[in-house]
């Protein structure tokens, strides 16, 4: 079993390019024809050029010339179709970065093991919050309510909480005068 993701650009929440569309445009660039790059990708031509007028309406450029006639003739990227590419490109690679980096055995995280006592115990709605304190500090887990009935824990009991972290962002505290 492998783990996959879908990456698409979108413009005003309606989507603009992904996978297909690059394939289409890098074909295009490849063959210098709309007709050739269609038989390469075997779509058909009104498909392909349906794509292209669906994304040139939606962010407002073309992403393709075409040229008629003479020795010249022929369908190109435009400079904006081009960059689409890049910035479909760029994000693909750092979505493969990331769920490769959070799937790697080596980027696991450290396992930190600490003995806590447990201060509070709350279940609603199927969730439970459990605080735990150690040393000075308090730290809350979340977990499934049937979670919690398995652990057969309570309030003032000692236990071990596990932590596996993989990434912590930290920010700036906010100031109550601002």
């Amino acid at each position: 079993m492998e783990t996959r993701t879908k990456v698409w650009l979108t413009h005003e929440g309606k989507p603009v390019i992904g996978a297909g569309k690059v394939r289409l445009l890098k074909a295009i660039d490849e063959e210098k024809s709309l007709k050739k790059a269609c038989e390469k990708l075997q779509i058909s031509y009104k498909h392909a050029w349906n794509i292209l007028k669906k994304m040139n309406l939606r962010i407002g450029h073309d992403v393709v010339r075409t040229v008629r006639g003479g020795k010249e003739q022929g369908t190109f990227l435009t400079e904006y179709g081009r960059d689409l590419i890049n910035q479909y490109e760029l994000n693909r690679d750092y979505v493969d970065r990331m769920v490769e980096e959070e799937l790697s055995s080596e980027n696991v995280g450290e396992i930190n093991n600490i003995a806590c006592k447990v201060r509070k115990v709350e279940s609603s709605d199927g969730i439970s919050r459990i605080q735990l304190e150690f040393d000075s500090a308090v730290l809350t887990s979340i977990m499934g309510e049937k979670d919690l009935g398995n652990l057969d824990i309570d309030e003032e009991d000692e236990v071990i909480a596990t932590i596996r972290a993989v990434d912590i962002g930290i920010s700036p505290a906010i100031n109550e005068e601002e």
